[in-house]
């Protein structure tokens, strides 16, 4: 082959490289314009959809209550939230997790269950049961006591004061449910309550002291000390609204306050199971 026809194979492949880096620049900036247009059009929806949700019509009747209440009751706590309820008219007025009732003009207010006759549904039992559920897997369980019946596969939560008797009634109850029971000490009732709640808790074996104390009335050893929960559940205790002992926490969110027995206790898992 002579120099020149060698030259012209240089220049070939030369051109047929540079062919190839212009074809995969192209691609690359096709590619590239391609993720900026999605971009752009995914900014422009959510601004749209972020305007739309602000020009969203706003029921007047929420604002003329809200107005009304905090005007001619002074007393009445700050209002959460003002929503229709399942009655035609009436409205929901939430403080805390308190739920009240008032017509469009908030000229009235009323304080009691909302009953759909059609299903038979208590409204008012079930926005408070909403109102007041606790995310079980975001208990700090290891700030609980823990003892088992049973094999212990199922899983309840209880706050618990040493000096309530209807706690003590509760843990007599629990005893023959097949069940893995959390405690946490909630010394609210007593003086002596939080010295009891930490007596317990600082035991060798603070599960057993606690069932002697509650079902045998074998008072816990006083004196020792050591690093402890209450503080961290009192506080547990005030963010959830939990004033009346014993409270239970089922696994699916549900709390129920006061004395539970064993046989609603059994049917609720059931149903917590079911769902």
């Amino acid at each position: 082959m002579s120099q020149r026809e060698d030259g012209r194979a240089d220049v070939r492949a030369a051109c047929d490289a540079a062919s190839k880096a212009m074809h995969r620049l192209a691609g690359a900036l096709c590619v590239a314009a391609c993720m900026v247009q999605s971009a752009i059009a995914q900014t422009i929806l959510g601004v749209t959809a972020q305007g739309a949700a602000s020009l969203a019509p706003v029921d007047p009747a929420v604002q003329t209550i809200r107005a009304r209440l905090a005007q001619r009751l002074s007393g009445l706590p700050k209002i959460d939230e003002i929503s229709t309820s399942g009655m035609p008219g009436v409205y929901e007025v939430r403080l805390g997790n308190e739920v009240y009732y008032s017509d469009a003009q908030g000229n009235y207010l009323i304080r009691g269950e909302l009953i759909d006759t059609r299903s038979q549904r208590n409204l008012t039992r079930e926005r408070l049961d909403k109102l007041s559920a606790i995310d079980f897997d975001k208990l700090p369980l290891q700030d609980a006591i823990l003892w088992k019946s049973g094999a212990g596969k199922r899983r309840i939560a209880v706050f618990a004061d040493p000096n309530c008797p209807y706690c003590k009634r509760l843990e007599s109850e629990l005893q023959n449910l097949d069940v893995s029971v959390y405690t946490f000490l909630y010394p609210i009732l007593a003086p002596d309550s939080t010295t009891k709640s930490q007596a317990i808790w600082c035991n060798a074996d603070a599960s057993q002291s606690w069932k002697q104390w509650m079902l045998n009335g074998t008072a816990p050893a006083t004196g020792s000390n050591c690093a402890n929960p209450i503080e961290r559940n009192l506080a547990l205790g005030k963010a959830h609204r939990i004033d009346g002992l014993p409270a239970v926490i089922f696994e699916d969110g549900f709390r129920s306050p006061g004395l539970v027995s064993a046989a609603q206790i059994e049917q609720r898992m059931a149903g917590s199971a079911v769902r």
